[in-house]
């Protein structure tokens, strides 16, 4: 586990956590010609995970769980420019959500 101090963040049954992820991934990808359609549903994900208490340092301990799962799932197929890709649209997702969180 990359940071076991936000472990207790989350449910024990990680299934559905998963799916959600998974869910907004998905959108997150099938959406980026057109992000400025995403901000008011990542606005909300930010208002809520400031509600649970998700604080600016957690939001980097997911970048590096991210990009470390994607690496290892995506083997040779990772390459430098998916790294980068992925790292921007993850920074411009977490700016906004942490924006968001912070007005609310």
């Amino acid at each position: 586990m990359l940071h076991p101090e936000v472990r207790a963040m989350f449910p024990d049954d990680m299934a559905k956590q998963k799916e959600k992820l998974v869910s907004v991934l998905n959108t997150v990808v099938t959406s980026l010609h057109k992000l400025e359609s995403l901000v008011p549903t990542v606005e909300e994900l930010g208002r809520f995970h400031g509600r649970k208490g998700v604080k600016a340092e957690h939001y980097g301990a997911v970048a590096e769980a991210l990009l470390w799962t994607l690496e290892k799932g995506l083997g040779v197929a990772w390459s430098l420019e998916a790294k980068i890709a992925w790292t921007e649209a993850y920074t411009i997702l977490t700016e906004t959500m942490q924006s968001a969180a912070v007005k609310a």
